[in-house]
């Protein structure tokens, strides 16, 4: 009798700097075993790349056929770090029954930026009775609009508990222009409009490059052979398919570092820690307890903005191996400043391009005098040329002037006004800027080697000529500042690290005070009160880059620090050991006495029994769950029902208010057969 071979697993990370394959397969233990794993460059211009360099690598160190791979799981950092570098494509937002006051809150007008708002009469009342529709003003605007954004979020008032408007502005967007449209009661039930649509925005934002990754990454399966399902980690570490995170983007904002959770719990079996997962644009700290991450129920926050997505209760700061180091103005001493931009690394400019980045950097340093903009190349990112659609004048001639070879930001730039235009072009996502990193202080201090470790220290020596408050240069060697560097983003793991601490503990509220009490321990500070921190739980560290950068943590922490032994791929491995779990929402309200309003989904219905009432949300919320459930990857969903309600008593009577009703449905992913 032959024994049927395990399923084989394969997990892919698209990180900001690199992609990461691991092979997994369920038999070898309580925790599987990684049969292979992997690592190449993201190639932003060209997902595919980077994905098969990493996956090829794996099934040729594993020997693997391909179409042993029964289930493909992804995590990306790719939104997260689109919201935390304000990158995105350009998007037009319909507010329905909103004012232009409205924009002022939960920073919506900071996030919309320059793009367009359209606002429509509309929207619905607090039991879903409507106000009049008027969609002419966006009619008129759609072939304008239609020719200069990549895609539409719709935002209606009470849309949660009547979707009907957002609904009829959907479909006429898509008659007459195409293009994705996100109405905002399909991502959340929650009420808050204008926190809604600040989601719906970012949503329709993102959609280009998650689109674009799911793209190419089913093009190479299909290329490869692999014929299994591809799965999506969601924020909150549950698992989606492909199709359903095409639509619903913004849920996939901090699906790498929720795989990493997921995958750090696996390979250390800790239940209580903190895990500080570095890359390349990002440091992402969260909670364990228990077993199980600590989620956000008030939505995630990234990139300063705080969203509806429920997701692990992480906190994101820009800070990595590619973060941009920078000098603090005018100090006497000044200090180096880390993030929150990402830069690429001198040493993999060099590795990439050759002369055309050491020439520029040679050529600098030949110089009498520092310039501003030394070590500073521009190059295009290659993203689709529909994606530039909306430059103004000024930016779109700067970004004829760029190319796919790297030019001295020095020779580019003439004016000082231009390099406003330049960081907006950094922000949509159509040029990347190169510079010195903390990559590249490790390239010179022979702690990495995969890159040009000589660009890299070119890039260090012209650091080395800036000066400080006095007109002296800041270092004495490419080695001296490079040893800063690094120290300074240990120093500034632990910061990140202990304030996450403080506001797990509730103290976020006093941030201000929280990060000065942390500083001050963290630097040992004497003084008439002494002051210690110590954590009460071990720290995970993760990344590849961990085990450098965090090698003198714990003396800062007061805890251990644990790196696993495929810290490098956790991401992952954390995205081919997960659930699938989505559910569904359902309101009943009565707007007058006798009469139960039920809004679930799409459709709203009026009942004259409560009991009625409550019976259809649960037979509505189950059938949508398991819809749901079905869409997003299982055909094995367990569903379970809660419902809350709130009621009061007038004169000794019950008096019924408002129920809210929530399946849950979870299982695993179906795998290939």
């Amino acid at each position: 009798m032959t024994t049927k071979p395990s399923p084989l697993f394969l997990g892919i990370d698209t990180g900001g700097t690199y992609t990461d394959a691991v092979l997994w397969s369920e038999a070898g233990g309580p925790t599987g075993k990684v049969l292979a794993k992997a690592k190449a460059l993201t190639t932003r211009h060209d997902l595919a790349v980077g994905i098969s360099g990493a996956v090829d690598a794996v099934l040729e160190k594993s020997a693997t056929d391909p179409a042993a791979i029964k289930l493909v799981s992804m995590s990306t950092t790719l939104a997260t770090n689109a919201l935390v570098e304000g990158q995105g494509g350009r998007v037009a937002l319909i507010m329905i029954g909103f004012s232009e006051g409205d924009l002022a809150r939960d920073g919506l007008k900071a996030a919309l930026g320059t793009d367009p708002v359209v606002f429509c009469p509309g929207g619905h009342d607090v039991h879903g009775s409507a106000a009049k529709l008027d969609l002419a003003g966006l009619e008129a605007a759609l072939p304008e609009l239609g020719a200069s954004v990549s895609g539409f979020a719709v935002c209606a008032y009470f849309a949660t508990r009547n979707p009907a408007h957002e609904i009829a502005a959907r479909e006429l967007i898509r008659e007459k222009t195409g293009l994705p449209v996100t109405a905002s009661h399909e991502l959340s039930a929650k009420l808050g409009g204008p926190r809604r649509a600040l989601t719906t925005l970012l949503n329709a934002r993102l959609i280009s490059i998650i689109d674009r990754l799911v793209a190419a990454t089913e093009g190479f399966l299909a290329a490869r052979g692999i014929a299994a399902p591809l799965m999506v980690v969601r924020g909150d570490g549950a698992l989606v398919s492909a199709a359903f995170a095409r639509q619903r983007p913004i849920e996939t904002i901090l699906s790498g570092p929720a795989a990493s959770l997921v995958g750090a719990r696996h390979m250390t079996g800790l239940d209580n820690a903190v895990v500080s997962d570095i890359g390349g644009t990002t440091t992402d700290v969260a909670v364990l307890d228990n077993g199980r991450p600590r989620l956000d129920p008030e939505g995630a926050t990234v990139g300063g903005f705080r969203t509806m997505v429920e997701a692990v209760a992480m906190r994101t700061f820009g800070l990595g191996g590619d973060s941009e180091v920078t000098l603090e103005d005018g100090a006497l001493n000044p200090r180096i400043l880390l993030g929150p931009r990402r830069l690429v690394p001198l040493a993999l400019a060099g590795m990439m391009h050759g002369e055309a980045v050491t020439v520029e950097l040679e050529r600098q340093i030949r110089a009498a005098n520092p310039g501003r903009m030394d070590g500073r190349l521009a190059v295009r990112t290659g993203v689709p040329e529909r994606l530039a659609a909306g430059l103004t004048g000024a930016e779109a001639k700067l970004y004829e002037l760029i190319g796919a070879v790297p030019l001295a930001v020095d020779r580019l730039l003439t004016s000082n006004a231009q390099n406003a235009t330049l960081n907006r072009l950094v922000s949509r996502g159509l040029v990347h800027l190169a510079g010195f990193t903390p990559s590249d202080a490790a390239h010179v201090l022979g702690k990495q080697a995969n890159w040009d470790a000589a660009t890299a220290r070119l890039g260090a020596e012209l650091f080395t000529r800036k000066r400080d408050g006095r007109g002296q240069a800041i270092a004495a060697s490419p080695e001296a500042i490079s040893e800063r560097v690094l120290t300074t983003l240990t120093r500034l793991s632990a910061e990140v690290i202990l304030e996450t601490a403080f506001a797990e503990d509730g103290l976020d509220g006093a941030a201000t005070v929280a990060h000065a009490l942390v500083q001050r321990a963290v630097d040992s500070h004497p003084g008439i009160a002494r002051l210690s921190v110590a954590l009460d739980r071990p720290v995970i560290g993760l990344g590849a880059s961990a085990p450098l950068h965090y090698a003198g943590l714990p003396p800062l922490v007061g805890h251990d620090c644990v790196v696993p032994e495929d810290t490098d791929v956790a991401n992952a491995l954390g995205a081919v050991v997960g659930q699938v779990r989505v559910s569904a929402e359902a309101r009943v309200s009565q707007p007058k006495e006798g009469l139960f309003r039920v809004a679930s989904g799409e459709t709203v219905r009026d009942f004259a029994d409560e009991a009625a009432a409550i019976a259809a949300a649960e037979t509505d919320v189950r059938t949508i769950a398991a819809g749901r459930a079905r869409d997003a990857g299982t055909d094995s969903a367990e569903i379970e029902i809660a419902s809350e309600f709130r009621v009061s008593t007038v004169e000794g009577q019950r008096m019924f208010i408002e129920a809210h009703v929530v399946a849950v449905a979870s299982g695993r992913p179906r795998i290939a057969v």
